[in-house]
């Protein structure tokens, strides 16, 4: 979704004052992990690399994901490294680590009963290693180095169970990660920023006011 979710997300955060970018990143069927994974690790790298170039703070970058993209999101945030310092490409040297997340209604778990089905199928494949299924389930992959997280999804979500976010941050608090989640009883899937929506239009209010409580925006 490049514009709902995408360049309209851009939009949104630059007219609050932060600097965005829209990430296009390798899909299934023709694509599967780690390329997708790889696709944002590499993005969040050359952000960084070029900061002074963007005018931004290299160590006030999150990531944003919707649905699927949340999962890239959530897996970026808990798979990262600290870079190559000895690497022939400067970009390379950076760390792809996110300093925070932001989920909406995303997908978080690749097991049964919660997962959503066609995204397992189209980043794992037809007949995924059992192995591979709990490595990208990212309630499981969670530490104390995850970076602090926002969570938005709503309960009666036909798509994407809300259990996948409540894992998530149950996990979070498990492991003492600063988290808020707003979870409200009615709304869609895919809705975004919930606009025309009386009662989910409020949801990104409490986002920014999040973000310049932690200094990110």
């Amino acid at each position: 979704s490049m514009t709902k979710e995408g360049s309209d997300i851009a939009h949104w955060l630059n007219e609050r004052g932060v600097a965005a970018f829209v990430l296009k990143y390798r899909l299934g069927p023709t694509y599967h992990n780690p390329i997708e994974l790889r696709d944002a690790q590499r993005a969040i790298r050359m952000v960084r690399a070029n900061a002074a170039e963007y005018g931004i703070a290299p160590d006030h970058l999150g990531m944003w994901g919707f649905s699927a993209g949340g999962h890239l999101t959530a897996t970026a945030g808990t798979n990262f490294d600290a870079g190559n310092p000895s690497a022939a490409d400067p970009i390379d040297r950076q760390g792809s680590r996110p300093d925070f997340l932001i989920l909406s209604y995303p997908v978080i778990t690749m097991q049964d009963p919660y997962a959503h089905t066609g995204s397992r199928k189209y980043l794992l494949g037809d007949d995924p290693d059992p192995a591979q299924v709990q490595s990208m389930s990212d309630e499981l992959q969670v530490t104390k180095d995850t970076p602090p997280t926002f969570l938005f999804s709503t309960t009666d979500d036909q798509t994407v169970p809300v259990m996948n976010s409540v894992m998530f941050y149950s996990a979070l608090v498990k492991a003492g990660v600063p988290a808020e989640m707003h979870l409200f009883q009615n709304g869609r899937h895919g809705s975004g920023l919930g606009v025309g929506n009386p009662q989910l239009s409020v949801w990104p209010e409490l986002l920014i006011k999040w973000m310049r409580e932690r200094g990110y925006a």
